[in-house]
């Protein structure tokens, strides 16, 4: 799965998560707290993470902007979207892309699993799995 990554990474810089994501890594997470709470955990959690830069949280619109510098030199923006699905259910989406004109070789792919696995582990009590 990884090699087909890379390949589609050679022309593609960008990779996001979702709903509908026929790749079971980017299905869209969704853990049973309300918005607010999952937003701080999440904010949390993401400061902790080595590597990765902070730029803006707008919790009113539920995104978080952050930037990573690749071994290469090259930029990646990263936005991370807590979004209530239900009164206590949230989804979190994370949508990330390279700065450059060539293809990212799969990095925002490694970038999401890396951001998921962390989200994960601290947020496995409420993890739903769909």
């Amino acid at each position: 799965m990884l090699l087909k990554r890379t390949l589609i990474g050679l022309l593609r810089s960008y990779e996001q998560t979702g709903d509908k994501a026929k790749d079971p890594v980017l299905k869209s997470r969704f853990y049973k707290l309300s918005k607010d709470k999952a937003w701080e955990e999440v904010v949390s959690t993401l400061k902790k993470i080595q590597g990765y830069k902070i730029l803006h949280e707008v919790q009113s619109v539920g995104e978080i902007v952050m930037e990573r510098r690749t071994s290469f030199g090259r930029t990646m923006d990263i936005t991370v979207s807590v979004i209530s699905v239900g009164p206590l259910t949230s989804a979190v989406d994370i949508y990330s892309a390279s700065r450059g004109s060539l293809g990212d070789l799969g990095s925002n792919y490694r970038v999401i699993i890396d951001l998921y696995r962390a989200l994960d582990k601290k947020l496995s009590a409420f993890k739903v799995n769909s």
